[in-house]
């Protein structure tokens, strides 16, 4: 569930994820193979399916395309500033296309040319989503009450 709500507008969008992802598992459960971690394979069916939620979804968006020159800003780590909770809720206010890219590359870890490959996009339209999903959370964060600008305590 916590992987498909980073993926999804709310939590019943989430909710509709992890039962689709949970008929994946279901109905491949014979391709798990056992010497392996069953998290990290539950895991990436979770990832996929909200994926493939996406990608259903794309057809209706407009994705746009980065400008040669665009530069994706890494200076500063907007997740620092935020407990895990409130940055989901922000999250889930971007749009498909930026969250989609947002969560893959800056909590999922994947790099802008698997990005390209698994949502087929370019990977300027990759560097150009992850760039506005992180301006995007930025204003959000500029004009979030003051409870919401606490550092995360692990």
């Amino acid at each position: 569930m916590r992987i498909c709500l980073r993926y999804s507008k709310n939590k019943d969008e989430a909710v509709e994820m992890v039962n689709d992802g949970f008929m994946k598992v279901f109905m491949n459960i014979h391709r798990y193979d056992k010497e392996r971690s069953f998290k990290a394979w539950l895991s990436t069916i979770m990832i996929n399916t909200s994926i493939d939620y996406y990608r259903s979804r794309i057809k209706k968006l407009e994705m746009e395309e980065l400008n040669d020159k665009h530069e994706v800003e890494d200076s500063e780590n907007i997740l620092s500033h935020l407990h895990y909770n409130d940055l989901i809720k922000l999250v889930q206010k971007l749009s498909y296309a930026y969250r989609t890219v947002f969560n893959l590359f800056a909590i999922d870890g994947y790099s802008h040319e698997e990005i390209s490959s698994m949502l087929s996009i370019s990977v300027g339209t990759s560097k150009s989503n992850l760039f506005k999903a992180r301006e995007n959370l930025k204003k959000m964060i500029a004009e979030a009450p003051e409870p919401s600008k606490q550092k995360i305590n692990y």
